[in-house]
């Protein structure tokens, strides 16, 4: 009797447990061994990217030339306002004289400047 008891125990903890079993495998991530990538040697010539490596890089690109044209665009309108202040002071220093130096002038001088400075700094991102 004690070995039937043993017998059916064991049986029903085997029941019991056997769904577990396999609702832990199922819901686990399989953890398979894998492969170490091997070291590139120097000289050797570089695998062939991904598909998504190629379409980042592709992405990378457009923008960069997207914001290359909205840069030149910035620059273009920069200039024409260049030199739309410098007609300006142009004219205030003709309508001046060696005596009289206007606050306009001096003031359109200064817009100049800052703006000269901002179509620099922005050359020199490119």
């Amino acid at each position: 009797m004690r070995s039937n008891f043993l017998s059916f125990f064991f049986i029903l903890l085997a029941l019991v447990f056997q769904p577990l079993a396999f609702t832990q495998d199922a819901s686990q991530p399989q953890n398979f061994p894998t492969t170490p990538q091997r070291q590139q040697l120097p000289g050797e010539p570089n695998p062939a990217p991904s598909p998504e490596e190629e379409q980042r890089a592709k992405i990378e690109r457009d923008m960069a030339k997207k914001a290359n044209q909205a840069r030149q665009a910035q620059l273009k309108r920069d200039t024409d306002k260049l030199l739309q202040l410098s007609t300006e002071l142009k004219q205030y220093v003709d309508k001046t004289n060696e005596n009289v130096m206007s606050f306009e002038v001096i003031k359109k001088a200064e817009e100049i400047e800052k703006l000269a400075h901002s179509v620099k700094e922005k050359m020199k991102g490119s």
